[in-house]
């Protein structure tokens, strides 16, 4: 039964708390006067509308009980945050906070989905996602769409979260492919067009690699990318926002009609798993089969993988669903003795991620491309298998909770661990990675055709803006056209559908038709060697947030993968096998990863040597709450400044004197950020230029899914033999400074702030 709560006099505690809190926060300069309006103008309406709201008690019958506790308790700001607005609903889906505090989110986890604690629009429970996910459903129904497949990764309570979906889709007529255990997104983004599934939609419950309290769900369409523009506008103008708590409607999983539930797993059924008597697809089997096409020469990488050349692997899984996929994906190349850390829990399927510490403020990501998170993997396989094993192993290899990202952390030679702190180990920056992954196939399939690359002029490379320029240069090298995308897999498949459809690419000058232009392409900035016919076979996808695919050539048809493709999202359990067979190869010739990067990238002379730094702002979590918004824009009017002042001459960020700058804005965001503010909101960022060719700069871009900043900076150098190691650590220094420096005069606070 709902526990009963007396709205009227709830909602005028409320009203006199949260005013006080909000004209409090603005004179103490906490928020400013846009906000604080905004706040007070939807916090009430919205409050009041699930407080009064019968069908919360049907849906989740102690929902109001935790509502009424944050009330009774005067908790104005969470109140505040919890429901000034509704979450977003990005590219991808929708992400955000489960609760504001610990313990909230240890009641969820202990007392399950309809827990007592703060829930509201702005936070991610099972009322936004049930209602949500009816706006999904409708849509799907008027368009003709009859499948889903739903996954769900490590987070507290993911498991029922994807059930209550999946009874939900159920109730709309809907046939649910439901994995039976946490699963890797990649493994989502691959069944929904697979040939024996022929889904419309996916949904994986995940916040990617965000702290404990985050959780989501991501949406991918009919071919495993994520929905176009067109048809996410139409998704969530007509439907989500319209979607009410009415709507929501679930059947059963037990009462399920006949085929349609089948279940997402292995070759058999887990222990202490109720399938309900409905059949079991073998996923996993049929995704290995197709990454092992993919692969170089799968079978070479097997005979390497015998006696003294057995490559020694360490496996991270931070806590994450890749934990089984990517070992058994080894084992399948022949890797039999991977190592699994297990030590502070990493192996464990744990949402509370217990390996990083989560003291309030520093919440820490279990994220693949972190050297803090690094540095836990190695500390913990010492500490599990010993120092002299560690001496032994040649790569350890780690993915984030969803298993999308992929992060591989190498051994240092002696001579060169002066310029890694001293460390006998290093995190190979994406970069690198994605641009030795790049060579090694290209040069594979020229020294298999007499020194060209067969069909060269089909063949293209896509990145986002951030990743290194290295790569744009080891495409053209081998005669293939480069182009870069903003920031997201889904600008990157939306740029190889372009090329995919044989429309003419434009010609973009840092995302313009023109330097008049007051707005950016959509998704693409520019573009190298596209502008002939027929430049339609992707071989490499790549962020430099630890993302990686192959999209292949254009598909049979709309609801395909590539051909000779792989899923149209990012898959760190792929990439795992990809960087091990390089890894492989590079024993079996007695040299290591990072001596191949030397090597084939930083030592050759159409190359050179790129040094990309990343670091978000702040670099745990973000600037929280209503409170968040006011930094988060303070900082972006600084950066605004910032280009002005490099326009008219003058500007030196780290030492470095800027020649250039440009603001990268695509409008995607200003229905977000009104008029109202004094600047037009940058979505892609501003971009500062230390030099005349445009090699080295830094970028400052918001994030697009929360109150934080990110700082990208590139540093190049041309370099020989003898000056590698030296360049090495000085552009690595000269690029700190650069964040340093940008750190410091981003936060000064000027006045009014």
């Amino acid at each position: 039964m709902p526990a009963a709560v007396n709205v009227p006099a709830l909602l005028e505690a409320a009203t006199r708390g949260i005013d006080n809190f909000l004209q409090q926060a603005l004179r103490d300069g906490k928020i400013d006067e846009t906000s604080c309006r905004g706040a007070a103008k939807s916090t009430l309406p919205n409050l009041r509308s699930w407080l009064e709201d019968p069908e919360l008690d049907r849906i989740s019958p102690h929902a109001k009980a935790g509502i009424a506790g944050a009330i009774e308790r005067g908790e104005w700001e969470s109140l505040v945050n919890a429901f000034r607005r509704s979450l977003s609903f990005g590219t991808g889906g929708i992400r955000g906070m489960m609760a504001f505090d610990r313990g909230s989110i240890e009641r969820l986890r202990d007392e399950g989905l309809d827990a007592p604690i703060l829930k509201g629009p702005n936070t991610l429970n099972n009322l936004v996602l049930l209602r949500v996910s009816s706006g999904v459903a409708r849509f799907g129904r008027e368009k003709g769409f009859s499948k889903i497949v739903i996954g769900y990764d490590s987070r507290i309570r993911g498991g029922d979260f994807g059930r209550a979906i999946a009874e939900l889709f159920l109730a709309f007529g809907f046939t649910v492919y439901l994995f039976d255990e946490p699963c890797p997104y990649p493994e989502v983004t691959f069944a929904i067009p697979y040939r024996e599934i022929k889904a419309d939609i996916g949904l994986l419950i995940s916040a990617s690699h965000n702290d404990y309290r985050y959780n989501g769900y991501k949406l991918s369409s009919a071919n495993g990318s994520q929905f176009d523009p067109q048809q996410r506008d139409e998704m969530y103008n007509n439907y989500i926002t319209k979607a009410k708590f009415s709507d929501v409607k679930c059947l059963p999983l037990d009462q399920a009609p006949a085929g349609k539930l089948i279940w997402l797993g292995g070759p058999e059924p887990l222990e202490g798993v109720d399938y309900l008597g409905r059949p079991l697809l073998n996923l996993h089997e049929r995704h290995r089969d197709h990454l092992l096409t993919l692969l170089v020469d799968a079978n070479r990488v097997r005979q390497r993988n015998q006696g003294d050349n057995n490559l020694n692997i360490g496996y991270c899984a931070y806590h994450g669903a890749g934990r089984k996929a990517v070992p058994r994906l080894l084992a399948d190349l022949g890797f039999a003795d991977v190592r699994k850390i297990t030590r502070r829990g990493l192996y464990d399927l744990n949402g509370f991620f217990p390996a990083f510490p989560s003291d309030p403020g520093k919440e820490r990501q279990p994220d693949p491309g972190d050297e803090r998170a690094a540095e836990t993997a190695v500390a913990a396989f010492k500490e599990e298998f010993g120092e002299q094993e560690w001496e032994r192993t040649d790569i350890i290899l780690g993915t984030d909770p969803d298993a999308d990202r992929c992060g591989v952390i190498v051994k240092v030679p002696p001579p060169q661990r002066h310029l890694y702190g001293g460390r006998d180990y290093y995190l190979l920056p994406a970069d690198d990675a994605w641009a030795l992954i790049l060579w090694y196939r290209l040069q594979a399939q020229a020294d298999a055709n007499g020194g060209v690359v067969p069909e060269a002029q089909r063949k293209f490379i896509v990145q986002s803006v951030p990743t290194s320029d290295s790569i744009v240069r080891i495409a053209r090298k081998f005669g293939l056209g480069a182009m870069k995308t903003w920031v997201g897999f889904a600008n990157l498949a939306a740029g190889t559908n372009m090329a995919w459809s044989g429309a003419e690419i434009p010609r973009l000058v840092e995302g313009r038709l023109s330097p008049s232009d007051m707005l950016c392409h959509p998704f693409i900035c520019e573009t190298e060697g596209m502008d002939g016919p027929g430049c339609d076979i992707n071989v490499a996808a790549m962020e430099q947030s630890n993302g990686f695919s192959i999209l292949g050539g254009p598909p049979p048809d709309e609801r395909s993968l590539g051909t000779n493709g792989h899923v149209r999202d990012k898959d760190g359990t792929f990439a795992a096998m990809l960087l091990a067979e390089i890894a492989a190869d590079a024993k079996a010739q007695g040299t290591s990863l990072l001596e191949m990067v030397d090597r084939h990238i930083y030592l050759d002379p159409a190359v050179g040597l790129f040094v990309n730094l990343y670091e978000p702002d702040p670099m745990d979590g973000e600037y929280p709450g209503i409170q968040g918004d006011r930094k988060k824009n303070a900082i972006l009017r600084r950066t605004l400044a910032l280009f002005q002042l490099a326009k008219v001459g003058g500007l030196t960020i780290g030492s470095l004197p800027v020649q250039d700058a440009v603001i990268h804005r695509t409008g995607k965001y200003d229905h977000v950020y009104p008029p109202t503010y004094d600047f037009q909101f940058p979505d892609e960022g501003i971009r500062f230029y230390f030099d005349d060719e445009r090699l080295n700069w830094a970028l400052v871009r918001p994030s697009g899914t929360g109150n934080s900043m990110r700082i990208h900076v590139q540093m190049y150098s041309p370099v020989d033999a003898q000056t590698l190691a030296t360049q090495k650590g000085l552009l690595r220094t000269r690029g700190q400074a650069v964040v340093d420096d940008l750190r410091a005069v981003l936060k000064a606070p000027r006045s009014g702030d």
